[in-house]
């Protein structure tokens, strides 16, 4: 089980590092557009949605990399001040109950979209936009793949510790763990 907590880990850890430079990227192509549209009068929605392409791909594909860092919300006001044992049983709880299945409902629901969207290779639905809008569809698919994996991992731990293994874990927040 520790194997496959650390791939889990190790999957989202480097996916979310790659994704991360599309934030460079998207303040680099807003300043070209910023440049294009009032010093040079030229305009570019290829490069506008590409901004947006690269925003929800940002999103998408990181949420489990924020996940494994604690980066999300919690609503628990009871989980910080809680002994590491009942952190464990509001993770495994949370995540076998709530997340998982919220994973696997917007997996099932996003389906018949992407896979029309790629049926009709669909584009923009400006002449000149991005023609390649079914592979931001996609994203939704990894997203709920990658966050579900996460939801597992942070499951696989919980369970691990509760049983009194050690669990190794260099991304989780000192706080939390």
């Amino acid at each position: 089980m520790h194997s496959i907590y650390r791939a889990i880990d190790g999957l989202n850890e480097a996916i979310g590092r790659v994704v991360a430079w599309l934030t460079l990227g998207m303040v680099l192509f807003q300043f070209v557009v910023v440049l294009q549209r009032y010093i040079f009068s030229i305009g570019s929605l290829y490069m506008q949605e590409s901004i947006v392409y690269m925003h929800g791909i940002l999103i998408m594909l990181a949420a489990g990399y924020t996940y494994l860092h604690n980066g999300h919300v919690r609503v628990d006001i009871t989980y910080r001040e809680a002994s590491q044992r009942k952190k464990d049983w509001i993770d495994l709880i949370g995540n076998l109950v709530f997340l998982i299945p919220v994973c696997y409902i917007i997996w099932w629901s996003a389906w018949p979209n992407v896979e029309s969207s790629w049926a009709t290779k669909e584009g923009s639905t400006e002449s000149s936009g991005i023609p390649y809008k079914y592979l931001l569809k996609s994203t939704v698919l990894v997203f709920a793949l990658l966050l579900g994996l996460q939801a597992v991992s942070a499951a696989i731990k919980s369970v691990l510790r509760l049983m009194g293994h050690t669990v190794h874990d260099p991304y989780a927040n000192e706080e939390a763990h």
